[in-house]
């Protein structure tokens, strides 16, 4: 079964940093694409960032540009999302869930399956 477990999450302080970890199995991480997705109660669900091992595509939202690295260790089976200069308005519980359709891509990104969330809560 394909299983997705995301962690790193805490409470940090503005200007702190955190790292995301997504540990994939059940899957080859070969091809897929894997995002990170953040939700605060009573707020749509907002895509974060994605990394695509199909075409290489990375995506961030405006919001995080410049600020969140995405990256991936095959070897590890894992996606992080290094998350630095942190605002109070980056708290959300954040998941991350996997498309793994043939090539799938960022830009078409279409999860089939999710991980928990973590809770990510920066105070100011």
């Amino acid at each position: 079964d394909v299983q997705l477990q995301a962690s790193g999450g805490g409470l940090v302080q503005a200007g702190g940093s955190l790292r995301l970890s997504c540990a994939a199995s059940g899957f080859t991480f070969d091809d897929y694409a894997i995002g990170w997705f953040r939700q605060v109660p009573g707020k749509e669900r907002e895509g974060v960032s994605c990394i695509s091992s199909s075409d290489g595509s990375t995506y961030y939202a405006d919001s995080v540009k410049g600020r969140f690295t995405i990256s991936s260790d095959n070897a590890k089976n894992t996606v992080y999302l290094q998350m630095n200069s942190l605002k109070p308005e980056d708290t959300a519980v954040y998941y991350c869930a996997a498309d793994l359709e043939y090539g799938s891509s960022c830009r078409t990104l279409d999860p089939g399956y999710w991980g928990q969330g973590t809770q990510v809560t920066v105070s100011s």
